[in-house]
């Protein structure tokens, strides 16, 4: 990890998406998103039923042809996702992954059919 990566463990959520309104947070936040998602991912993807709209959108973020205003919106939805503490605990049982659901059905419909090219393969 470089000296200027930031280890947002033990961070809340409001901490975690407050500063994304410049491109340098942005990215700081965009490999913090990488280098958690996965993990994320394998541990909750059979849970979900939303997994497919977390791939779309990572590579949304990914994609270097969209500006990083645009991306924000995104970074912070996956940011909420990962994030340790959130509004409704992961190990809620059913109920748990509900505000996470929420935060990705808004960014969904935020972005719109913006991002049908990304669920293709």
């Amino acid at each position: 990890m470089s000296e200027d990566h930031k280890d947002y463990t033990n961070y809340d959520v409001d901490e975690l998406t407050s500063d994304l309104n410049d491109e340098k947070s942005v990215n700081e936040k965009k490999e913090y998103v990488e280098e958690r998602l996965w993990e994320k991912v394998e541990r909750v993807g059979k849970k979900i039923s939303f997994a497919k709209d977390i791939f779309a959108l990572f590579k949304y973020m990914i994609d270097s042809n969209v500006q990083w205003y645009r991306k924000s919106i995104v970074v912070g939805a996956l940011v909420y996702f990962i994030a340790p503490i959130d509004t409704i605990p992961d190990i809620a049982p059913l109920i748990g992954y509900l505000d996470d659901l929420g935060v990705i059905t808004a960014v969904l419909k935020y972005l719109g059919s913006e991002l049908i090219p990304y669920y293709e393969n």
